[in-house]
Formats: C-alpha cells, sequence, structure tokens
C-alpha cells in the first residue's frame, strides 16, 4: 500500500453503503465484487488511519494489510496477526458489532500484544 492515495472518508463510505442491508439481514449478499470493494476499502483505510507494520488485518480473500506503529514485521507469519471474515469486519468496521463481542464468539482471531483493534473500531467516517 505504499505510495497508494489516500482514500477520503466519502469513498469509504460509498464502498461500504451497498453491503449495509445485507448486514443488517435486510437484503442478499451483494455480489462478490461489491463485497470485496467494501472490505478491502475499510480495511485500507483503517490502516491509512492507524499506519505502520506491527499488526497484519487478513479478511480473506479479500484483503490482507498491515498496520499499527511498533515493532516491523518483515518474514513469516507476523507476531500479531487479526483475522476475521468479510461480514464480521464490516460490522466491526461500521459498529454493528463490537470488539469485545466479536473475540468471545470467536468471529474474530487476534494473537499478539498487539492485535487489540478495538480502540480503532468502529471506523469514525461510518458510525
Amino acid at each position: 500500500m505504499p505510495g497508494a492515495a489516500p482514500i477520503p472518508a466519502e469513498q469509504l463510505r460509498a464502498a461500504v453503503e451497498p453491503a449495509r442491508a445485507w448486514l443488517a439481514g435486510e437484503a442478499e449478499q451483494p455480489p462478490r465484487a461489491v463485497l470485496g470493494a467494501a472490505v478491502r476499502t475499510s480495511a485500507r483505510w483503517l490502516a491509512q488511519q492507524v499506519p505502520g507494520r506491527s499488526v497484519e488485518l487478513r479478511v480473506p480473500p479479500h484483503v490482507a494489510v498491515q498496520l499499527v506503529p511498533g515493532p516491523r514485521h518483515t518474514r513469516g507469519t507476523p507476531p500479531n496477526v487479526v483475522e476475521t471474515d468479510a461480514a464480521t469486519w464490516l460490522r466491526l468496521a461500521t459498529g454493528e458489532l463490537a470488539w469485545a463481542d466479536a473475540l468471545a464468539d470467536g468471529r474474530v482471531s487476534a494473537s499478539g500484544a498487539r492485535a487489540d483493534l478495538s480502540q480503532h473500531l468502529p471506523l469514525v467516517p461510518l458510525r
């Protein structure tokens, strides 16, 4: 992502909006391209807000980004990893799901001392 143009809040909101009815259980899952854009844009927006390379956020198969200041990880599996599915990620990003609840329910896997993203969620423009 280095060198990528900053993602404006308007672009973040526009990418996530088409998935909101699905997240609320009011519509069918959006097409893969729409869902992927929402996930990628929101994860990259967070990485832009909390730059660093000490935590890897994975939302397979859509995106993996590094974020959070701290020791840089360069090889193999990073010591601080957050992994979840697209629906859970978008619910966390929009505030429909609390970090603690997602962890308690096993919807998020977070390993490592820096892998707590609760202070960065929900994403401010999506509240």
